[in-house]
């Protein structure tokens, strides 16, 4: 097998970027899956109003491909998806996507060493190789609250939203109040009649350093992208000493905690209401929110805050624990995504029949360094099990993965598949859960754990740390299953 065929699933950023990578390698057999008909991931799918990325875009986007002309620090979403079309067109990778292909399952043949894929259309398609690049923020998660199908107005998820809908002059009820919630209350909040924010833990906010790009910017990053790099590498170095205190450093952990307690005071002036709004968990348990406009939001006379816990939807409205019903025209849920359940809801098979999510994962989902998974040979996941960040860059992460895999394909010999073995992974994973119970994020229930409580999106460590783990792609650390199914070291 001299030039592998290999299958991609998504064309997110993840997708993208091994998509990209491959190509710089030399390999071209690439074809990239998406039940969409047009790239993008979740800055595709989300289009809510204000929706945006709360990592500086210098920071947000591919290391190789610097972007000169952002029109701000921190872009919307039709400015980041409008990057990733321009760059997969530089890179040619268009030509590779088959769009209005959904994947519903995978399965390895043992006698070939090929995955089979098969889509929702009914067609099966092959590959030696198969990526999945569908992320951890591509499923909405919808709550289960009785009496949701029996509301009479209007109700939709953030990440799914009704542009077709005028909610102007309406009471509008928010159910959630995370990262999607705090982008468009600001936005709707001036022309809604009434607004119902039914918070079930404050989040903790930090100040955005936001600024437009002028003209004399985009020239000076032209000339000098040296300019652009420092603030690239500024950020960067800041997100690693964030880090640091959700991973274990109190000092660290205390001062961002106070920064966003004496924001809330300085932006909240009622004192019942800032009490409201006051986190009663460590500062990084849950993500931590970057936002200028959503404390005046909620300050403004047609907004009120709803702590009391939702017990049910009636035809007409919300009703809370205290027997009120809030009665509404429209409901939105910002209540997030499934993070926790990797590449749900497809069915993905390996070795001996073995089930991806009832077998393998049974436990939470685990994988060496996020890309490997026993059992599973020649299949790698971009943005796997703890890959998330804290603080910090996706990219960044995508990056050192795409490199990873590539390494790793490009020593594939005819006929072959790599399986990692079971004792690296295992002991990879034990490492990551025993360093995770010493982070903030072991403190709380949150999207980064399991109901059990193990966490499996993030990293417990810098990203620094994962660029040197993952330079090399250490062969001993996997067994080479020929097509006859025999096992070499």
């Amino acid at each position: 097998m001299t030039t592998p065929s290999i299958g991609i699933v998504g064309t997110g950023f993840a997708g993208l970027g091994i998509a990209i990578e491959l190509k710089r390698a030399g390999l071209r057999d690439i074809t990239l899956l998406d039940k969409a008909d047009e790239l993008g991931g979740v800055w595709r799918e989300n289009t809510y109003p204000g929706a945006g990325c709360d990592i500086p875009s210098p920071l947000y986007s591919f290391s190789y491909e610097p972007h000169t002309t952002w029109p701000k620090r921190f872009s919307l979403r039709s400015d980041i998806h409008d990057y990733m079309k321009n760059t997969a067109r530089k890179y040619g990778i268009d030509a590779h996507i088959r769009f209005g292909t959904e994947v519903t399952a995978a399965e390895f043949d043992a006698a070939a060493n090929r995955w089979r894929v098969s889509t929702a259309a009914g067609k099966t398609l092959e590959f030696d190789v198969l990526v999945s690049a569908v992320g951890q923020l591509s499923r909405p998660s919808m709550p289960d609250i009785p009496g949701m199908a029996d509301f009479r107005g209007r109700s939709f998820h953030s990440a799914h939203w009704d542009q077709d809908h005028d909610l102007t002059g309406e009471r509008v009820a928010v159910i959630g109040t995370g990262a999607s919630a705090i982008q468009f209350v600001p936005q709707i909040q001036p022309v809604v009649g009434r607004l119902t924010i039914f918070q079930r833990t404050a989040p903790y906010l930090l100040p955005k350093p936001d600024r437009q790009y002028s003209r004399w910017h985009h020239k000076l990053f032209r000339r000098f992208p040296l300019t652009q790099s420092a603030g690239r590498v500024s950020v960067w170095a800041l997100c690693e000493t964030i880090t640091k205190g959700l991973i274990g450093n109190h000092s660290i952990a205390h001062l961002v905690q106070w920064i966003s307690l004496g924001f809330l005071r300085l932006q909240v002036r009622d004192r019942e209401l800032r009490k409201t709004l006051t986190p009663d968990y460590p500062a990084g348990c849950k993500r931590i929110l970057f936002a200028n406009d959503y404390y005046p939001a909620l300050a403004q006379p047609n907004v009120r805050v709803e702590t009391a816990e939702i017990t049910g939807i009636t035809p007409d409205g919300v009703r809370t624990a205290d027997g009120v019903e809030h009665k509404v025209d429209t409901i939105i849920y910002g209540t997030g995504f499934a993070t926790a359940d990797f590449l749900a809801p497809m069915t993905v098979r390996g070795l001996d029949g073995k089930d991806l999510h009832t077998d393998a994962w049974a436990g939470g989902a685990r994988a060496y360094l996020g890309m490997a998974v026993p059992g599973f040979p020649n299949l790698f996941l971009m943005y796997g099990p703890n890959t998330n960040l804290g603080a910090g860059s996706i990219i960044y992460m995508l990056e050192r993965q795409a490199r990873y895999i590539t390494k790793l394909v490009r020593q594939l010999r005819s006929g072959t598949a790599l399986n990692v073995r079971t004792e690296v992974a295992d002991r990879f994973d034990a490492e990551m859960q025993r360093r995770l119970a010493g982070t903030v994020w072991a403190t709380c229930a949150s999207w980064y754990r399991t109901e059990s409580g193990r966490v499996v999106t993030n990293w417990p460590g810098l990203v620094s740390e994962y660029d040197r783990r993952t330079r090399t792609a250490d062969l001993a650390a996997y067994d080479i299953v020929d097509a006859c199914r025999r096992l070499k070291p």
